[in-house]
């Protein structure tokens, strides 16, 4: 058997729609957050893998998770995180939600409800999140604004790929209802062109991923590490605007992703306004209080 690095895609942490171990984030976090990373993309590309089976697919988890848990060392990602997670004395269980996800992407390619799909990203995407506020030190009572941002990150990129996870892996992440509801089928993402039916469910379905971002507003304001908060407030300026192009735009036929500009743009969009947020709280805090 090979190693899973070889399975790679070739994508990288630079090739994500938000930051990963950025210039923001401490220096001192950015080798454990980078061999996460790896090792999430590493089981991320095996289970997209197109010329894998399904047994083979899952092979390669367990094995991922072994090596994890200390049984092996064949594969370089997981000794890493496994090292990196050492030296901090945490444990790997966001690594191990994220493998679920990865289990249910080769083994599940329709999903019935919106419900479904949260269900997902309660594997797939907030345990990205909380292990990034576990690495910071950050209580757990942030998780809730947390997990609401990362699932919308994650919808907005099941909406933005819609045609190509069809296309490339039958996988289809729209809710049956959604798409029911709408008059549309799922057959429908294979076109160049949404139909309006089509369209009608993805702009539906970009409203409530907003709704989602809504929800998740005030982690900036919860969290107390100040890189991290200014990290969050970037990543929320991204998904704000691919939501924007979600809720307009036609993703099987019109880019709906950041280019570079738009992504320095909402990077100094996002750092400025939580420096000015913080700066504000700051005034505040050093006010005297009324009649002392």
């Amino acid at each position: 058997m090979i190693s899973a690095s070889d399975l790679r895609s070739g994508k990288t942490h630079r090739d994500e729609n938000f930051p990963v171990a950025s210039w923001i984030i401490h220096p001192r976090h950015r080798r454990l957050i980078l061999a996460f990373y790896n090792f999430v993309r590493t089981a991320d590309d095996v289970a997209d893998h197109d010329s894998l089976g399904q047994t083979e697919k899952l092979r390669y988890l367990d094995l991922l998770e072994a090596e994890l848990l200390g049984k092996g060392d064949t594969q370089p990602e997981a000794i890493r995180l496994r090292n990196a997670l050492s030296e901090r004395s945490m444990p790997p269980r966001h690594a191990l939600d994220v493998l679920t996800a990865f289990r249910m992407d080769v083994s599940k390619l329709r999903y019935d409800s919106w419900d479904e799909v949260i269900h997902y990203c309660r594997y797939s995407a907030m345990p990205v999140g909380r292990f990034m506020l576990d690495v910071h030190g950050e209580s757990q009572s942030t998780w809730a604004a947390s997990d609401a941002l990362c699932a919308a990150l994650q919808i907005n990129n099941h909406l933005q790929d819609c045609g190509k996870d069809y296309r490339n892996l039958n996988r289809v992440y729209l809710p049956r209802d959604a798409l029911a509801a709408a008059g549309a089928s799922v057959e429908e993402l294979g076109r160049e062109r949404a139909s309006p039916q089509l369209l009608r469910c993805l702009h539906s379905l970009a409203a409530r991923t907003q709704t989602l971002l809504d929800e998740s507003r005030s982690l900036s304001t919860e969290v107390r590490d100040f890189r991290l908060g200014l990290e969050i407030s970037v990543i929320q300026a991204f998904a704000d605007k691919i939501v924007v192009l979600l809720k307009a735009r036609d993703p099987l036929s019109e880019r709906v992703h950041l280019g570079p500009i738009d992504l320095l743009a909402h990077s100094l969009a996002g750092l400025a306004s939580e420096m000015a947020r913080r700066a504000s709280g700051r005034r505040s805090a050093s006010k005297p209080a009324a009649g002392a």
